[in-house]
């Protein structure tokens, strides 16, 4: 590869690296070329990127981001997944794939510029997707003024109760049939 190559794809990383919101490092050694492919098309879907780039151009292209903090990591044959909305979709999807495949290894990863390891990876992947949890904070906030309303009309709901009985204890004390 010549210089020129070099640093282009250096300053490309780098851009990636400093937008993005979750960079996990794998090790996919042992995956066949049909195994990536179907691991890329996966990633594509949920909008990440799935770059294999050689361990030297990784680590320069982290200086001064946040994946900065992974550098030392960069070692053997490796990739990165790159994610720059939803950070729970890519550690899905790789935790999946790696307990069905057994040869892909997710050795560490960067979160909004903090180091997490493989269990806080999988405790990523646990969580619900961004959809589901917009859902339900939806729902919360749509809950919480019907609760209220409910609450303020239970109140007029409640005297008209106590007036009605009130009204047929007295007809019943009166000895009047009751409406």
């Amino acid at each position: 590869m010549k210089l020129e190559e070099k640093k282009q794809i250096t300053e490309d990383l780098h851009g990636r690296f400093q937008k993005s919101k979750l960079v996990i490092l794998t090790d996919f050694k042992g995956l066949d070329v049909a195994s990536v492919s179907d691991l890329r098309r996966k990633l594509k879907e949920a909008g990440v990127e799935y770059k294999v780039v050689k361990n030297t151009l990784m680590a320069r292209a982290s200086q001064d981001t946040p994946v900065a903090a992974m550098a030392d990591h960069f070692k053997g044959p490796g990739a990165v997944a790159i994610s720059y909305q939803d950070p729970v979709a890519p550690a899905k999807i790789l935790t999946k794939f790696a307990d069905d495949s057994k040869k892909l290894e997710i050795r560490m990863a960067v979160l909004d510029g903090k180091l997490i390891d493989v269990s806080g990876v999988k405790a990523l992947a646990a969580l619900p997707s961004r959809e589901v949890l917009l859902g339900q904070l939806l729902s919360v906030m749509v809950g919480v003024p019907t609760s209220a309303v409910r609450v303020l009309a239970g109140v007029p709901r409640a005297l008209v109760n106590v007036l009605s009985a009130l009204r047929d204890q007295r007809q019943a004390a009166e000895g009047q049939p009751a409406a």
